[in-house]
């Protein structure tokens, strides 16, 4: 009985969401949302599912917004000339289907078809009032598009872009991710146990023991020069009062004890606790839409930077994930207590995983690094990611609005945010940061373009 009310009370809830969304677009004094707006609002619903489907993860949503990214781009690019297809750019894609030159295509229409088609896919456990919600928004953008259309091209351009759609996910079951989230830990991991090797922390994001996603280091990136990345380097492990493996934590324990109210509002603001927010690569999916927002560029455009910031992040987290395991290094959390401090707790609580390098760090560097490409390196704007959220009352910290002058202001903020939260040093930013300028530059380095070619 149950079940028949929470349906029918789903199904309620959609249809005024579709109507909703109608009355909306019908405000537009009877003219259709514009090319990017149709971008921007897949971007949205992106985030929004990110944001309620459970069992997520940073890794595992960085993954999705990868794919997410790629499949918009791929569903129009065949109508824009001067831009390449990533088929036969990325390792294993070389069987993406081809548009028919001689007939026509509504490239709107591919790609609402094409975005409904892998979020529903990447994201098959979400809930079925969420994949109403995609349809909704789906049929809405249909009904505006294929008005003055013939069926033919209609079918042919809605067809293509889930054919693209559902050949980047059967792709995608390869790199290694599938369904991560039906195996974020893995009992059977063996620790390595050596001098400073990651601990379960008393203090911490998760009651599990066992460390998220041990072998995502092994997935597939996007593009292949990520998989070729030099190894970082870490400090030598040395206990000794004033060694730089020490001072690394002390500092850590200082900043502790004089953190001001701003640095506790950065602190909490980053978190983005994929339990009550879209992740951090949401974040930056989010920085991309306001963008992207913000200036007056085309719709192909705006396809290939959600892309690129998308497959930037993805493989940011597939090489921090690999070294995390690789160097399998302690958190503030477990050094500060035994050699510093005793009774010490970071203001922040630890994260399940390894510590080196940052995480944050490195996606959020690639993200920025991605968008000065495109936009260039002054950008002022405004972070609402957490407008509205309610006083974190045990932190006695407010959810503050963020701006900034620059991506990378921003990205800094990003990894500082974890220094100042207690749970990475600044070896783990400093290191985060390099590497997610490398690995956006050998996103961006792929031939988007025809003039990017060598």
């Amino acid at each position: 009985m149950t079940s028949t009310i929470n349906k029918t009370l789903i199904r309620i809830s959609t249809i005024l969401l579709l109507l909703l969304l109608i009355m909306a677009c019908s405000t537009k004094e009877q003219s259709k949302m514009s090319d990017k707006e149709v971008a921007l609002e897949w971007a949205n619903m992106t985030l929004f599912i990110t944001r309620y489907t459970p069992s997520n993860s940073p890794t595992f949503a960085s993954r999705a917004f990868g794919y997410t990214g790629l499949t918009m781009y791929e569903a129009i690019v065949p109508g824009f000339s001067d831009y390449n297809s990533m088929n036969g750019q990325l390792k294993d894609l070389d069987k993406l289907p081809i548009a028919d030159d001689s007939k026509e295509y509504n490239w709107v229409l591919a790609l609402n078809a094409g975005q409904s088609e892998i979020l529903k896919n990447i994201y098959v456990q979400t809930s079925e009032e969420n994949i109403q919600k995609i349809d909704s928004l789906e049929q809405v953008i249909f009904t505006q598009f294929q008005n003055g259309l013939d069926k033919e091209t209609v079918s042919r351009s809605v067809a293509f872009g889930k054919s693209v759609a559902q050949t980047i996910f059967e792709w995608s079951k390869t790199d290694g991710g599938h369904r991560g989230y039906l195996k974020n830990f893995d009992k059977t991991m063996v620790h390595p146990e050596r001098p400073g090797s990651w601990k379960p922390p008393l203090f911490a994001q998760s009651f599990s023991h066992h460390p998220l996603h041990p072998h995502w280091g092994e997935n597939r990136t996007f593009a292949s020069t990520n998989k070729e990345l030099e190894d970082p380097k870490m400090i030598p492990y040395d206990t000794t009062v004033g060694s730089p493996y020490y001072k690394q934590f002390e500092n850590v324990y200082l900043k502790d004890l004089e953190l001001t109210q701003l640095e506790k509002e950065a602190a909490i603001w980053w978190g983005d606790d994929p339990d009550v927010s879209f992740t951090p690569p949401g974040h930056s999916y989010y920085f991309a839409t306001l963008a992207i927002d913000g200036h007056d560029i085309s719709l192909i455009e705006s396809a290939k930077i959600y892309a690129q910031v998308g497959m930037a992040v993805s493989d940011a987290f597939v090489n921090c994930w690999k070294w995390k395991y690789q160097f399998f290094t302690e958190r503030p959390n477990t050094f500060v207590p035994k050699y510093i401090d005793e009774e010490w707790e970071s203001f922040w609580p630890d994260p399940p995983f390894p510590s080196f390098p940052s995480g944050h760090a490195i996606q959020a560097a690639a993200a920025a690094t991605v968008l000065e490409h495109n936009f260039g390196k002054e950008f002022t704007f405004t972070d609402k990611a957490h407008e509205g959220r309610e006083r974190d009352e045990l932190k006695e910290t407010d959810f503050v609005i963020r701006s900034f002058d620059t991506f990378w202001d921003a990205a800094l903020e990003t990894a500082d945010s974890r220094f100042y939260g207690g749970i990475h040093t600044q070896l783990d930013n400093e290191v985060g940061l390099e590497k997610g300028v490398e690995i956006a530059k050998n996103v961006y380095a792929l031939e988007w373009k025809n003039n990017d070619k060598k």
